[in-house]
């Protein structure tokens, strides 16, 4: 996909988000992990907001991410984030009374697609995706 169009504004936004759990803890593996990829999928999908790539590692998530114009960065995080959360305790109520209610940190970092190439933060998020999966597998 090279532009996408609104009715009047054709667009190329894309982002590299990375948010974590409160306290970094590693706690997103097994079903709470695949719970997770799934409910930030329908999340994007409600804002119309297409991954492009993404990974749910233990302790972090990246997303390589085109959000619409008409949708500020931030405006997105925080509805992610939100949202995410309530609908991770309804899944998941062990990990609501630990952190007081809030599931993730109130930072984020993002950057635009552009200094570099889109394949190259690709690569990223897969290697870190590997790094997650080998850290997991030694859990067990």
């Amino acid at each position: 996909m090279d532009n996408s169009s609104l009715s009047h504004c054709k667009w190329k936004c894309q982002y590299h988000i990375v948010f974590i759990p409160k306290y970094r803890r590693k706690v997103m593996f097994g079903q709470t992990k695949a719970d997770i990829r799934e409910i930030l999928k329908k999340l994007c999908e409600y804002k119309k907001v297409e991954i492009i790539e993404g990974a749910v590692c233990s302790d972090h998530v990246h997303l390589c991410v085109s959000i619409p114009p008409k949708l500020s960065v931030s405006e997105f995080v925080g509805y992610l984030k939100g949202k995410s959360a309530l609908m991770i305790f309804d899944k998941h109520s062990e990990h609501g009374s630990k952190w007081d209610g809030k599931f993730w940190t109130r930072g984020y970092y993002v950057s635009t697609v552009g200094n570099i190439t889109e394949e190259a933060i690709k690569r990223y998020i897969q290697e870190q995706q590997e790094e997650a999966k080998i850290e997991e597998t030694k859990r067990r």
